[in-house]
């Protein structure tokens, strides 16, 4: 049987089907704790660009349905994460067929750019495919996730693309959004320390020895490759952040108890029998 996974209290997590009883979080549900201040003010940013936008249709909007037109302003942000979100899947689904040689079919117009992309990367790094989109698996710390890539690259001493260079076994991430961010560290280090893998048949193997991490940025517009620091250092930042875990979804709610005295009125014999 396979991993499955599912979503409690907004976190995701990962099971075993023969072992549902033992579920733990996701990699990225556990990187998800770290504060991103920076999410309100472009949250709220996008909202005043599109009521500015909108000055036209907003008003009629609010005069048929008040609450309506609040929503509609107040969902921008969340609507044009679902979009990205949308483009990143189709993009890993298009990348893992690529890089397994797999048929691709009529490419959707949206995607025409990734795809070019990814294939300029594939031409010039000429990566092998070890494992992509296994299932890691860390009994040790209680955590599972899931990576899009293992390859071997040749790399020359200075670690940059050479045909004639030593071989070497990195893991390896895909991200489509606007920019790579310091997070992507902490998710390479978890996959790469984890102690198991776990393919789509639920075989579990050891986890591969890698010689580090790298992440493929890929855009409509380019794609950059760049090396990420994933040693033991940063991989205990994760482990910090997965006890916080524990403390945020669990243990938090166990610290507060029932209050012993309080100024709350009290309610007379009298004035219960009055309802």
């Amino acid at each position: 049987m396979g991993m499955q996974t599912k979503h409690s209290g907004g976190s995701r997590y990962y099971f075993d089907e023969d072992a549902p009883e033992t579920k733990y979080p996701g990699v990225t549900s556990v990187i998800d704790l770290l504060a991103k201040p920076f999410l309100q003010h472009w949250s709220a940013k996008m909202a005043a660009e599109l009521a500015v936008d909108s000055l036209d249709i907003l008003g009629p909007m609010a005069e048929r349905d008040r609450a309506g037109a609040v929503n509609y302003v107040k969902g921008a942000a969340s609507r044009y994460s679902k979009r990205r979100s949308s483009v990143g899947s189709e993009a890993h689904v298009l990348f893992e067929k690529m890089i397994r040689n797999q048929h691709i079919g009529r490419v959707h117009p949206d995607m025409v750019p990734y795809h070019r992309n990814f294939a300029a990367f594939l031409d010039a790094l000429q990566p092998e495919l070890v494992r992509a989109e296994d299932v890691v698996w860390s009994a040790e710390h209680e955590y599972a996730g899931s990576f899009d890539g293992i390859v071997k690259l040749k790399l020359d001493e200075n670690g940059k693309p050479d045909p004639q260079g030593e071989a070497a076994t990195v893991m390896v991430d895909w991200k489509t959004g606007k920019d790579t961010y310091p997070e992507v560290a902490l998710q390479l280090a978890a996959y790469r320390f984890a102690e198991e893998v776990i393919d789509a048949e639920g075989v579990r193997s050891p986890m591969p020895e890698t010689d580090g991490a790298m992440v493929l940025h890929i855009t409509d517009q380019q794609a950059t490759f760049k090396p990420v620091e994933t040693s033991e250092w940063v991989f205990n930042y994760f482990l910090a952040l997965r006890t916080l875990f524990d403390w945020q979804t669990t243990d938090s709610r166990k610290v507060l108890g029932d209050p012993i005295w309080t100024t709350a009125a009290q309610q007379t014999g009298t004035e219960r029998r009055a309802k």
